[in-house]
């Protein structure tokens, strides 16, 4: 399908740059990604499982598939940064995969990908050097593009490092412009806003130039992290909420369950908030080695299916009672609402909590089926506008549920 060139055109710098309008991202992209888990390790003699190659993206492309991923949505395989020479072709002045750790080049793994039915992801920088100082984009906008494209890319990765972040407004809509120009589909994560955090970023703009940008710190693997996360979503929910739409999303950044720094519960919550955002599923991890239960958590197609909601209608925080925080994002059918109960507090045994039904925003007088998402889905109650629910929430863990509205739908 060619990219639907509809241009919203804005001066910019004596050039006219047309708005994003691919039709891609329509509902959170999922897939996986390497930064997290991998960072910038080009070591591939000492370390050749944990190296950036073409090996370490065909194998997880391989357990995308194999291990029932690919059927759940997880779909795009992101390479990251330092997968480039240190210098563009001194002739063409294109970017060059490292030739000992891409042997193949980025044409070939993309081939691998779309022969597996999964897309090809690619990372960038809007400045003169990416973070891990490798040749960036600036100046090379419309080149970059092309030879993405030309490589049969899906989606690009543009970050921010090595350039003035007050320019950023301007500078990344030109990415936007040139992707457009290719005429493919190219999803396209800004990291613009994540570098503006004390500049009050420009969201309805972001929106009309980007899929999804990431607004906030990386993720780390530990829980202090994905609190962290949580907590700048809720401080700025009045602002995020309204921009999130179909084609357009917030991104908080990589899932990083089966790592080493979550527990079981720990992993419930950040898997249900990203899926009450709206937003991005891209695991990073290794999938050889992601335990049982993790991989179960991941493949929850019920969670799954409320992040993916065709809606696109981002949740928020509605309620805050002591450690108790209750979120809540409409989904269809419509009238109907996941609700997650996520328990902040880190100590003690579960925590029992009772809540009225019309302040969880279930208000139809036809009344609701109320489900266990993490439970496959389990009937757990049938209740109207005047009764009340209560749960039980282990320490920084979390329940989900689905309330969906009785009759005809």
């Amino acid at each position: 399908m060619l990219v639907v060139l509809a241009f919203a055109l804005l001066g910019l710098g004596g050039t006219f740059v047309g708005a994003l309008d691919n039709g891609l991202a329509l509902t959170p992209p999922m897939g996986w990604m390497s930064w997290q888990r991998y960072r910038c390790n080009i070591d591939c003699k000492q370390q050749p499982r944990e190296c950036i190659s073409e090996d370490l993206y065909k194998r997880m492309a391989d357990r995308l598939v194999s291990d029932g991923y690919l059927q759940f949505g997880y779909e795009y395989v992101n390479i990251d940064d330092c997968w480039t020479l240190k210098d563009r072709d001194n002739k063409t002045n294109r970017l060059v995969a490292d030739p000992q750790r891409f042997p193949s080049g980025i044409a070939a793994l993309a081939k691998y990908m779309h022969d597996r039915g999964l897309k090809l992801g690619i990372y960038g920088d809007a400045g003169t050097h990416t973070c891990g100082g490798y040749p960036g984009s600036e100046g090379f906008f419309d080149l970059d593009a092309q030879t993405f494209a030309e490589w049969g890319v899906d989606s690009l990765k543009l970050d921010g490092c090595y350039l003035d972040t007050n320019k950023m407004t301007d500078v990344y809509p030109l990415m936007t412009a040139a992707l457009n120009k290719t005429g493919r589909p190219i999803l396209y994560s800004c990291s613009w806003p994540a570098y503006q955090i004390n500049q009050n970023p420009d969201y309805p703009k972001i929106a009309k130039y980007c899929n999804i940008w990431r607004n906030f710190d990386d993720i780390d693997d530990s829980w202090a992290s994905v609190k962290g996360i949580v907590d700048f979503y809720v401080k700025t929910q009045d602002t995020l909420v309204p921009v999130a739409k179909p084609g357009a999303f917030h991104d908080p950044d990589m899932i990083i369950a089966g790592n080493f720094g979550l527990t079981k519960d720990q992993a419930k919550v950040q898997m249900a908030l990203w899926a009450i955002f709206a937003s991005p599923l891209l695991l990073s991890n290794d999938l050889d080695r992601v335990p049982h239960e993790f991989k179960h958590i991941l493949q929850n197609r019920h969670v799954i299916a409320v992040n993916q909601d065709k809606n696109g209608i981002m949740g928020s925080m509605t309620k805050k009672d002591n450690n108790m925080y209750i979120f809540r994002r409409s989904v269809s059918p419509a009238k109907s609402v996941a609700i997650a109960f996520v328990n902040r507090s880190e100590g003690g045994g579960p925590t029992l909590y009772t809540a009225k039904a019309s302040d969880m925003g279930l208000t139809d007088p036809k009344g609701y089926y109320v489900s266990d998402l993490f439970d496959n889905d389990r009937l757990v109650t049938v209740i109207g506008p005047n009764d009340t629910l209560t749960v039980s929430v282990n320490p920084v863990g979390v329940v989900m549920y689905k309330a969906t509205v009785i009759g005809p739908h």
